[in-house]
């Protein structure tokens, strides 16, 4: 079994998001985020954000698009105003379309924190990562939203 996390960085503090991430054991943050440059919360820009993950936590920062979705589904989301039916089926048919069960394997998401922004997975692409992955790979990951 692969214990993977989730976590969203708005509607909360840099203490709190990084006291989660310490307290849940994270080992490495792979950012699930199109543009990882935010300007949402400063502690979440990429170069910030990995160091801070460092040097608070001894923990690692990596940038992964292939989870992110496209910016059509991004920009189709915006102007539909949040139709999340829309957005899930898009997002869902562009991961197979990238085949993202081929090109990782479970061990490298253990002890992994799926990042985002969204503070709630709900209505969150990490969620749907984490969904499609473990009915790809059979079961094999423990998802825990932090």
């Amino acid at each position: 079994m692969t214990d993977v996390a989730t976590i969203g960085f708005t509607q909360t503090t840099a203490k709190g998001f990084f006291e989660r991430l310490r307290s849940a054991g994270v080992r490495s943050v792979i950012d699930v985020r199109l543009h990882n440059t935010s300007q949402l919360a400063g502690f979440a820009k990429a170069d910030d954000l990995a160091f801070f993950l460092g040097e608070i936590g001894g923990m690692t920062y990596r940038h992964e698009p292939l989870l992110a979705p496209s910016d059509d589904i991004l920009k189709a989301f915006k102007r539909d105003k949040g139709d999340w039916r829309v957005y899930e089926t898009s997002f869902l048919a562009l991961m197979a379309e990238r085949r993202i069960e081929a090109r990782l394997r479970p061990e490298q998401l253990d002890g992994a924190c799926l990042l985002c922004s969204e503070a709630a997975p709900h209505h969150c692409h990490r969620r749907l990562v984490c969904e499609y992955l473990n009915r790809k790979w059979d079961g094999q990951l423990r998802v825990r939203h932090l």
